[in-house]
């Protein structure tokens, strides 16, 4: 993902690249949201369906226009999409905070034009009740069938079970880095999930 084009830094969804210039606001102005866009009722039957649905719109290959209107469709209103990152040349961490239409006006260009395959690959769940938080352990590449992935990192997800259907209240996310590697329990998932 990218936010701003002239410090690059690493994060998504979700996994994705973020820039962000030195003198913005790490928390972005709210855009407008649209109506609300119905749901395919497969994409939010289950906690399964709603991880998978978030990676399959984001994800395609270089100038493939994604279904943005799905990916609104998955998050309840108010959402918010929180990436975290460390500038390369300075070290320092920061933070944004995006709604859903920030997400789609400033990643999309960039998922689009450079190609972008996010897959999980381990997750730990946790629920009670009709709230449920997991880490989902993602790699992304530009190519589906890159080798090696240029990025690794943990998105946190937080769904709420409402109206008969899953909603994505909050992606937040963290990528690895050489002296902050991925946990070795977070690279593998738990045989029993609830």
């Amino acid at each position: 993902m990218r936010i701003a084009p002239s410090l690059p830094a690493a994060a998504l969804l979700l996994g994705l690249v973020v820039a962000v210039s030195s003198t913005s606001s790490a928390q972005e102005a709210p855009a407008p949201a649209p109506a609300a866009i119905p749901a395919d009722s497969a994409d939010v039957a289950s906690v399964d369906a709603i991880i998978t649905a978030v990676y399959d719109v984001i994800s395609g290959p270089a100038g493939h226009k994604r279904d943005w209107d799905r990916f609104r469709s998955l998050f309840m209103e108010g959402a918010r999409l929180v990436p975290t990152w460390r500038n390369r040349e300075t070290g320092e961490r920061s933070h944004g905070l995006m709604t859903v239409e920030n997400y789609v006006s400033r990643a999309g260009p960039q998922l689009e034009t450079n190609g972008f395959f996010e897959v999980e690959i381990a997750r730990r769940t946790e629920r009670y009740g009709r709230v449920v938080h997991l880490f989902s352990t993602y790699e992304s590449r530009r190519n589906a069938d890159d080798a090696e992935p240029f990025m690794r990192g943990i998105n946190s997800f937080q769904l709420l079970y409402e109206k008969g259907r899953w909603w994505v209240v909050t992606i937040f996310w963290q990528p690895e880095y050489p002296d902050l590697p991925i946990p070795k329990m977070y690279l593998s998932s738990p045989e029993h999930q609830h």
